[in-house]
């Protein structure tokens, strides 16, 4: 594929992407390396998708009013978060490939799946004490591999029941941390460098440009009716991720 023909996947990935986020809250790496997946592997995708990752999720984690005590409630799973993504950052070179993919398939299948069963999960307080760490760990070791950070770390946070704006802002800080962390697993992978500039400026300027219009969306389309339709198309992306790793 001609670089021109690359960098207009790009875009049109991240204004889609950018487009979740915006109507739902979350989504952009899930949707973006989904995509993008399909011509490259997930460490390039990733490499491309931390900057705009990095710049919407500073901005969601810095709304509210609650940020210092999130960050004293959950600091366990960040270091957790971070630890993981360590730990695994071996699976990012281009040479396991093959089974980064193999991850990132699972990643979607699984995330469509929590999505269209609506399982409701809870937490209770005594639980959370210990949980945290292992589920940071996991969420790190998943991002290493995939780029995506929303399993198990999403879910989780999800049961902890917290309200909606505080749930909004402690995704945000969770998903700073996590992009963080990505993002210098990549840079000693050797996976970020300056050829990347221009695709990473217009991976930029299509997710913010992506989460303009969705949230001109979000008041004008029912949400559960659009999470619907998300969780069956990264169903149907993660399937068809799979299909072409076996032909």
């Amino acid at each position: 594929m001609h670089s021109y023909e690359i960098l207009a996947v790009t875009a049109g990935a991240f204004l889609l992407a950018g487009f979740v986020k915006g109507v739902i809250g979350l989504g952009l790496p899930t949707v973006a390396i989904g995509l993008l997946g399909l011509m490259m592997t997930p460490a390039q995708a990733a490499a491309i998708m931390v900057a705009p990752a990095l710049i919407t999720n500073v901005w969601q984690a810095m709304v509210g009013k609650s940020l210092l005590p999130l960050l004293g409630r959950i600091w366990p799973m960040l270091a957790g978060i971070c630890l993981g993504t360590f730990i695994a950052a071996a699976w990012l070179p281009g040479a396991n490939s093959g089974r980064a993919t193999i991850c990132l398939v699972v990643a979607h299948v699984l995330y469509a799946g929590l999505g269209l069963t609506m399982m409701d999960f809870h937490v209770s307080p005594r639980a959370e004490r210990w949980l945290s760490l292992p589920i940071g760990v996991l969420t790190g070791a998943v991002t290493a591999a995939t780029g995506v950070y929303v399993l198990p770390g999403t879910p989780y946070l999800h049961a902890l029941k917290l309200d909606r704006h505080q749930l909004v802002q402690m995704l945000g800080i969770s998903f700073t941390v996590s992009t963080l962390a990505l993002a210098t697993a990549l840079m000693h992978a050797g996976e970020i460098g300056m050829s990347l500039a221009v695709p990473v400026l217009i991976a930029i300027v299509a997710s913010l440009a992506g989460m303009w219009l969705g949230q001109i969306v979000r008041g004008r389309v029912q949400e559960k009716t659009f999470r619907l339709w998300f969780f069956l198309g990264l169903l149907a992306l993660g399937i068809h991720l799979a299909l072409r790793g076996l032909l």
